[in-house]
């Protein structure tokens, strides 16, 4: 497996689908195939964490460094702090360091005010 969850082909097709809506249409197919689910975007999901974005802050909580955490999911070290600068503001933080308060690890999610 690849790209967080996705076989190197459905990797590929999903890389492919942002030029050729064709190609679009065929990893729509193989991801419902797949059984998962794309989440659809809207004013009250904005501001939660997408399942990408959770786990790559609970490892960023648990101590691993943008490399190791790229090394578990497959992707780039530039990828995790992409995700990481989106995850903060959802989250109503500034640093990596606030992980832990934002994101306990019995708890799941604490909402920000």
């Amino acid at each position: 497996m690849g790209f967080a969850g996705l076989s190197s082909s459905q990797a590929t097709l999903w890389q492919s689908s942002r030029a050729n809506p064709a190609v679009a249409h065929r990893a729509r197919r193989e991801l419902f195939a797949t059984g998962e689910k794309v989440r659809k975007r809207s004013a009250e999901t904005r501001d939660q964490l997408t399942p990408q974005e959770e786990r790559i802050a609970r490892l960023a909580r648990d101590g691993l460094s943008n490399p190791e955490i790229g090394a578990q999911l497959f992707l780039s070290p530039r990828t995790v702090e992409w995700h990481l600068r989106k995850v903060y503001p959802k989250l109503g933080i500034s640093s990596r360091r606030d992980l832990r308060t934002a994101l306990p690890e019995a708890s799941g999610l604490v909402v920000s005010a």
